[in-house]
Protein backbone atom coordinates (compact mmCIF):
# COMPACT_ATOMS: atom_id res chain seq x y z
CA UNK A 1 0.00 0.00 0.00
CA UNK A 2 1.29 3.39 -0.74
CA UNK A 3 1.65 5.49 2.12
CA UNK A 4 -0.31 8.34 2.69
CA UNK A 5 1.03 11.37 1.52
CA UNK A 6 -1.43 14.31 3.03
CA UNK A 7 -1.46 13.62 7.03
CA UNK A 8 2.13 14.81 7.29
CA UNK A 9 1.85 17.81 5.52
CA UNK A 10 -1.43 19.61 7.35
CA UNK A 11 -1.07 21.73 9.11
CA UNK A 12 2.88 22.94 7.42
CA UNK A 13 4.17 24.71 10.42
CA UNK A 14 7.83 25.22 8.72
CA UNK A 15 6.67 26.56 5.47
CA UNK A 16 9.98 27.23 3.06
CA UNK A 17 9.94 30.89 2.05
CA UNK A 18 12.56 33.43 0.40
CA UNK A 19 15.74 34.40 2.68
CA UNK A 20 14.80 38.18 1.16
CA UNK A 21 11.54 39.44 1.28
CA UNK A 22 10.60 42.70 -0.81
CA UNK A 23 10.57 46.03 1.21
CA UNK A 24 7.15 46.31 2.99
CA UNK A 25 5.41 49.37 3.42
CA UNK A 26 4.51 49.61 7.09
CA UNK A 27 4.62 46.89 9.59
CA UNK A 28 0.87 45.86 8.67
CA UNK A 29 1.66 45.57 5.49
CA UNK A 30 4.64 43.57 5.91
CA UNK A 31 2.54 41.04 8.63
CA UNK A 32 -0.34 40.74 5.79
CA UNK A 33 2.32 39.52 2.89
CA UNK A 34 3.77 37.11 5.09
CA UNK A 35 0.43 36.06 6.25
CA UNK A 36 -0.37 35.46 2.27
CA UNK A 37 2.59 33.72 1.37
CA UNK A 38 2.06 31.36 4.84
CA UNK A 39 -0.89 30.39 3.23
CA UNK A 40 0.31 29.92 -0.43
CA UNK A 41 3.02 27.73 0.77
CA UNK A 42 1.08 25.55 2.79
CA UNK A 43 -1.96 25.50 0.24
CA UNK A 44 0.38 24.19 -2.75
CA UNK A 45 2.35 21.65 -0.09
CA UNK A 46 -1.16 20.50 0.56
CA UNK A 47 -2.57 19.99 -2.65
CA UNK A 48 0.36 18.16 -4.01
CA UNK A 49 0.41 15.90 -1.36
CA UNK A 50 -2.86 15.50 -1.17
CA UNK A 51 -3.00 14.22 -5.37
CA UNK A 52 0.22 12.09 -4.53
CA UNK A 53 -1.74 10.16 -1.94
CA UNK A 54 -4.57 10.15 -3.85
CA UNK A 55 -3.27 8.40 -6.88
CA UNK A 56 -0.92 6.17 -5.32
CA UNK A 57 2.08 8.43 -7.62
CA UNK A 58 5.20 7.82 -5.46
CA UNK A 59 5.73 4.78 -3.64
CA UNK A 60 8.92 3.78 -1.31
CA UNK A 61 12.23 3.59 -3.13
CA UNK A 62 11.25 5.79 -6.23
CA UNK A 63 13.69 7.84 -8.45
CA UNK A 64 11.50 10.68 -9.55
CA UNK A 65 12.48 12.23 -13.10
CA UNK A 66 11.34 15.52 -12.53
CA UNK A 67 10.91 17.59 -16.61
CA UNK A 68 11.99 20.97 -15.92
CA UNK A 69 11.79 22.88 -18.46
CA UNK A 70 12.27 26.04 -17.20
CA UNK A 71 8.59 27.42 -16.57
CA UNK A 72 7.07 28.24 -13.54
CA UNK A 73 5.05 25.41 -13.69
CA UNK A 74 8.19 23.05 -13.65
CA UNK A 75 10.19 24.97 -11.45
CA UNK A 76 7.16 25.24 -8.86
CA UNK A 77 7.43 20.97 -9.11
CA UNK A 78 10.52 20.39 -8.53
CA UNK A 79 10.62 22.85 -6.15
CA UNK A 80 7.20 21.30 -3.78
CA UNK A 81 8.54 18.09 -4.19
CA UNK A 82 11.97 18.79 -2.83
CA UNK A 83 10.25 20.14 0.45
CA UNK A 84 7.83 17.30 0.19
CA UNK A 85 10.30 14.45 0.09
CA UNK A 86 11.84 16.26 3.74
CA UNK A 87 8.44 15.86 5.45
CA UNK A 88 7.41 12.59 3.69
CA UNK A 89 6.52 9.15 5.31
CA UNK A 90 8.94 7.47 2.34
CA UNK A 91 12.19 8.03 0.76
CA UNK A 92 12.03 8.63 -3.09
CA UNK A 93 14.84 10.17 -5.03
CA UNK A 94 14.53 13.21 -7.37
CA UNK A 95 16.49 14.38 -10.07
CA UNK A 96 15.63 17.25 -12.54
CA UNK A 97 16.18 16.51 -16.20
CA UNK A 98 16.44 19.75 -19.03
CA UNK A 99 15.89 19.06 -22.59
CA UNK A 100 17.67 21.52 -24.12
CA UNK A 101 15.98 21.65 -27.54
CA UNK A 102 18.43 24.45 -28.99
CA UNK A 103 16.54 27.21 -29.24
CA UNK A 104 18.16 30.68 -30.16
CA UNK A 105 18.68 32.66 -28.06
CA UNK A 106 18.29 30.14 -25.29
CA UNK A 107 20.05 30.53 -22.22
CA UNK A 108 21.62 27.25 -21.57
CA UNK A 109 23.91 28.10 -18.60
CA UNK A 110 20.37 29.38 -16.30
CA UNK A 111 19.11 25.88 -15.35
CA UNK A 112 22.18 24.19 -14.50
CA UNK A 113 23.45 27.52 -12.51
CA UNK A 114 20.41 27.36 -10.27
CA UNK A 115 20.11 23.62 -10.01
CA UNK A 116 24.10 23.56 -9.02
CA UNK A 117 23.60 26.54 -6.00
CA UNK A 118 20.56 24.11 -5.04
CA UNK A 119 23.04 21.04 -4.51
CA UNK A 120 19.97 19.22 -6.77
CA UNK A 121 20.74 16.46 -8.87
CA UNK A 122 20.19 16.77 -12.32
CA UNK A 123 21.18 15.99 -16.13
CA UNK A 124 20.60 18.63 -19.51
CA UNK A 125 20.27 16.18 -22.76
CA UNK A 126 21.18 18.59 -25.73
CA UNK A 127 19.05 17.95 -29.04
CA UNK A 128 18.35 20.23 -31.60
CA UNK A 129 14.92 19.90 -31.70
CA UNK A 130 14.52 23.07 -32.88
CA UNK A 131 15.88 22.74 -35.98
CA UNK A 132 13.71 19.54 -37.18
CA UNK A 133 10.88 21.52 -35.87
CA UNK A 134 11.15 24.37 -38.12
CA UNK A 135 12.49 22.52 -40.76
CA UNK A 136 9.70 20.12 -40.86
CA UNK A 137 6.32 22.50 -40.04
CA UNK A 138 5.43 25.18 -42.20
CA UNK A 139 5.98 29.17 -41.00
CA UNK A 140 2.52 30.03 -39.34
CA UNK A 141 1.51 26.06 -38.47
CA UNK A 142 1.36 24.69 -35.05
CA UNK A 143 4.54 23.21 -34.29
CA UNK A 144 3.18 21.57 -30.85
CA UNK A 145 2.38 18.36 -32.17
CA UNK A 146 5.73 17.46 -33.79
CA UNK A 147 7.56 19.08 -30.67
CA UNK A 148 5.47 17.33 -28.43
CA UNK A 149 6.28 14.20 -29.77
CA UNK A 150 10.43 14.47 -30.11
CA UNK A 151 10.90 15.38 -26.53
CA UNK A 152 8.38 12.60 -25.37
CA UNK A 153 10.31 10.19 -27.08
CA UNK A 154 14.28 11.72 -25.92
CA UNK A 155 12.24 12.34 -22.08
CA UNK A 156 11.59 8.73 -22.56
CA UNK A 157 14.74 7.57 -23.42
CA UNK A 158 16.80 9.39 -20.51
CA UNK A 159 14.47 8.11 -18.07
CA UNK A 160 15.45 4.88 -18.86
CA UNK A 161 18.90 5.44 -18.88
CA UNK A 162 18.66 7.45 -15.73
CA UNK A 163 17.10 4.54 -14.17
CA UNK A 164 14.08 6.47 -13.13
CA UNK A 165 10.70 4.72 -12.18
CA UNK A 166 8.84 7.92 -12.33
CA UNK A 167 8.37 10.59 -14.82
CA UNK A 168 6.85 13.96 -12.91
CA UNK A 169 5.84 16.82 -15.15
CA UNK A 170 4.16 20.19 -14.62
CA UNK A 171 0.63 20.00 -15.57
CA UNK A 172 -1.62 21.45 -13.64
CA UNK A 173 -5.30 21.95 -12.97
CA UNK A 174 -5.91 24.42 -15.74
CA UNK A 175 -3.76 22.41 -17.80
CA UNK A 176 -6.31 19.19 -17.14
CA UNK A 177 -9.48 21.41 -18.07
CA UNK A 178 -8.13 22.76 -21.12
CA UNK A 179 -7.17 19.08 -22.58
CA UNK A 180 -10.52 18.34 -21.26
CA UNK A 181 -12.32 20.64 -23.47
CA UNK A 182 -9.90 20.34 -26.49
CA UNK A 183 -10.84 16.97 -26.73
CA UNK A 184 -14.58 17.79 -25.99
CA UNK A 185 -14.51 20.37 -28.64
CA UNK A 186 -12.09 19.44 -31.69
CA UNK A 187 -12.05 15.63 -30.62
CA UNK A 188 -15.52 14.81 -30.17
CA UNK A 189 -14.35 12.48 -26.94
CA UNK A 190 -14.45 13.11 -23.25
CA UNK A 191 -10.59 12.82 -22.43
CA UNK A 192 -8.43 14.52 -19.87
CA UNK A 193 -4.96 14.46 -18.44
CA UNK A 194 -4.94 11.43 -15.97
CA UNK A 195 -2.68 12.60 -12.97
CA UNK A 196 -1.23 9.18 -13.43
CA UNK A 197 -0.91 7.07 -16.87
CA UNK A 198 1.39 4.50 -17.91
CA UNK A 199 3.53 6.07 -21.22
CA UNK A 200 2.53 5.15 -24.58
CA UNK A 201 5.27 2.79 -24.84
CA UNK A 202 4.57 1.01 -21.85
CA UNK A 203 7.37 1.49 -19.89
CA UNK A 204 7.10 4.34 -17.70
CA UNK A 205 4.71 5.50 -15.14
CA UNK A 206 3.83 9.19 -15.96
CA UNK A 207 2.98 11.44 -12.83
CA UNK A 208 1.06 14.75 -12.42
CA UNK A 209 1.69 15.71 -8.59
CA UNK A 210 0.21 19.03 -9.32
CA UNK A 211 -3.54 17.88 -10.52
CA UNK A 212 -5.13 19.96 -8.15
CA UNK A 213 -2.99 22.92 -7.99
CA UNK A 214 -4.84 26.10 -9.77
CA UNK A 215 -2.46 27.72 -12.12
CA UNK A 216 -2.65 31.35 -10.41
CA UNK A 217 -1.37 29.73 -6.95
CA UNK A 218 1.85 28.49 -9.56
CA UNK A 219 1.92 32.05 -10.86
CA UNK A 220 2.18 33.38 -6.99
CA UNK A 221 4.48 30.98 -6.04
CA UNK A 222 7.08 31.50 -8.92
CA UNK A 223 7.46 35.31 -8.10
CA UNK A 224 7.54 34.39 -4.32
CA UNK A 225 10.48 31.90 -4.82
CA UNK A 226 11.43 34.62 -7.65
CA UNK A 227 12.61 31.22 -9.98
CA UNK A 228 14.54 31.99 -12.87
CA UNK A 229 12.31 31.53 -15.63
CA UNK A 230 13.07 30.91 -19.04
CA UNK A 231 10.36 31.42 -21.76
CA UNK A 232 9.71 29.19 -24.78
CA UNK A 233 10.58 31.43 -28.02
CA UNK A 234 9.56 27.78 -30.17
CA UNK A 235 5.75 27.84 -29.33
CA UNK A 236 5.30 31.05 -27.08
CA UNK A 237 4.43 33.02 -29.58
CA UNK A 238 1.73 30.88 -31.00
CA UNK A 239 -1.27 33.10 -29.61
CA UNK A 240 -3.74 31.56 -32.22
CA UNK A 241 -3.28 27.99 -30.11
CA UNK A 242 -6.50 26.15 -29.76
CA UNK A 243 -4.80 25.62 -26.05
CA UNK A 244 -4.75 29.07 -25.56
CA UNK A 245 -8.36 30.08 -26.72
CA UNK A 246 -9.93 27.31 -24.29
CA UNK A 247 -7.65 28.53 -21.47
CA UNK A 248 -9.29 32.28 -22.32
CA UNK A 249 -12.51 30.47 -22.13
CA UNK A 250 -11.72 29.17 -18.73
CA UNK A 251 -10.18 32.38 -17.49
CA UNK A 252 -13.50 34.24 -18.43
CA UNK A 253 -15.78 31.94 -16.70
CA UNK A 254 -13.33 32.31 -13.77
CA UNK A 255 -14.33 36.02 -13.34
CA UNK A 256 -18.26 35.68 -13.96
CA UNK A 257 -19.02 32.70 -12.62
CA UNK A 258 -18.17 31.40 -9.14
CA UNK A 259 -17.58 27.71 -9.15
CA UNK A 260 -18.25 26.66 -12.73
CA UNK A 261 -14.46 25.67 -13.51
CA UNK A 262 -14.38 23.74 -9.64
CA UNK A 263 -17.64 22.11 -10.41
CA UNK A 264 -16.16 21.10 -14.00
CA UNK A 265 -12.79 19.75 -12.16
CA UNK A 266 -15.04 17.78 -9.40
CA UNK A 267 -17.01 15.59 -12.30
CA UNK A 268 -14.05 14.12 -14.01
CA UNK A 269 -13.61 12.53 -11.00
CA UNK A 270 -17.16 11.59 -10.27
CA UNK A 271 -17.95 10.02 -13.80
CA UNK A 272 -21.74 7.48 -13.93
CA UNK A 273 -21.23 5.65 -17.22
CA UNK A 274 -25.21 3.98 -17.03
CA UNK A 275 -25.88 7.99 -17.32
CA UNK A 276 -23.23 8.41 -20.76
CA UNK A 277 -23.78 6.67 -23.61
CA UNK A 278 -20.27 4.72 -24.41
CA UNK A 279 -21.35 0.93 -24.71
CA UNK A 280 -17.75 0.16 -24.14
CA UNK A 281 -18.22 1.37 -20.48
CA UNK A 282 -21.59 0.10 -20.23
CA UNK A 283 -23.16 -3.18 -21.30
CA UNK A 284 -26.60 -1.40 -22.13
CA UNK A 285 -27.20 -4.15 -24.37
CA UNK A 286 -27.46 -6.82 -21.80
CA UNK A 287 -29.55 -4.42 -19.37
CA UNK A 288 -32.28 -6.46 -17.79
CA UNK A 289 -33.89 -5.71 -14.60
CA UNK A 290 -32.89 -6.56 -11.53
CA UNK A 291 -36.50 -6.06 -9.27
CA UNK A 292 -33.78 -4.18 -6.73
CA UNK A 293 -34.32 -0.70 -5.83
CA UNK A 294 -31.16 1.75 -7.69
CA UNK A 295 -31.01 5.08 -7.06
CA UNK A 296 -28.65 5.92 -9.72
CA UNK A 297 -31.39 4.33 -12.16
CA UNK A 298 -32.97 6.29 -15.07
CA UNK A 299 -35.42 9.40 -13.44
CA UNK A 300 -36.79 10.00 -17.05
CA UNK A 301 -39.80 12.03 -15.49
CA UNK A 302 -38.08 13.67 -12.22
CA UNK A 303 -36.77 17.00 -12.48
CA UNK A 304 -32.94 17.71 -12.72
CA UNK A 305 -31.97 19.01 -9.30
CA UNK A 306 -27.94 20.01 -9.42
CA UNK A 307 -26.88 20.95 -5.85
CA UNK A 308 -23.78 22.40 -4.47
CA UNK A 309 -20.41 20.03 -4.59
CA UNK A 310 -19.99 17.91 -1.22
CA UNK A 311 -16.34 20.12 -1.45
CA UNK A 312 -16.29 22.77 -2.85
CA UNK A 313 -13.30 25.73 -3.02
CA UNK A 314 -14.50 27.97 -0.39
CA UNK A 315 -14.60 25.38 2.53
CA UNK A 316 -12.36 23.97 4.37
CA UNK A 317 -11.39 20.38 5.45
CA UNK A 318 -14.16 19.56 7.54
CA UNK A 319 -16.65 21.33 4.67
CA UNK A 320 -17.27 24.42 6.67
CA UNK A 321 -16.62 28.21 4.32
CA UNK A 322 -13.96 29.83 6.60
CA UNK A 323 -14.97 33.54 7.77
CA UNK A 324 -12.52 36.43 6.17
CA UNK A 325 -10.91 36.66 9.96
CA UNK A 326 -10.98 32.49 9.85
CA UNK A 327 -7.56 30.75 9.24
CA UNK A 328 -7.99 30.99 5.55
CA UNK A 329 -4.86 28.04 4.65
CA UNK A 330 -7.52 26.04 5.56
CA UNK A 331 -9.39 26.76 1.71
CA UNK A 332 -8.44 24.30 -0.27
CA UNK A 333 -9.43 22.55 -3.41
CA UNK A 334 -9.18 18.85 -4.00
CA UNK A 335 -11.71 16.67 -5.96
CA UNK A 336 -11.42 13.80 -3.48
CA UNK A 337 -11.41 10.87 -5.54
CA UNK A 338 -14.08 8.47 -5.32
CA UNK A 339 -13.26 5.75 -2.87
CA UNK A 340 -14.53 2.43 -3.59
CA UNK A 341 -17.40 1.75 -0.82
CA UNK A 342 -16.84 -1.04 2.15
CA UNK A 343 -18.57 -4.43 1.06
Amino acid sequence: MTPSFSAPFTPASDPILPSETPAATGPAAHQRRSVSENKLVKRLLRETGKAIGDYGMIEDGDRVMVCLSGGKDSYGLLDILLTLRQRAPIDFEIVAVNLDQKQPGFPEHVLPDYLSARGIPFHIENQDTYSVVKRLIPEGKTTCSLCSRLRRGILYRVARELGATKIALGHHRNDILATFFLNLFYGGRMKAMPPKLVSDNGEHVIIRPLAYVREKDLIAYAKLREFPIIPCNLCGSQENLKRKEVSRMLEEWDRHFTNRTWNIFRALSHVVPSHLMDPALMDFAGLRPTGRADADGDRAFDEEDFPMPAFSEDEDEDGRIPDADGPAEQVIIRPRARRTAEP
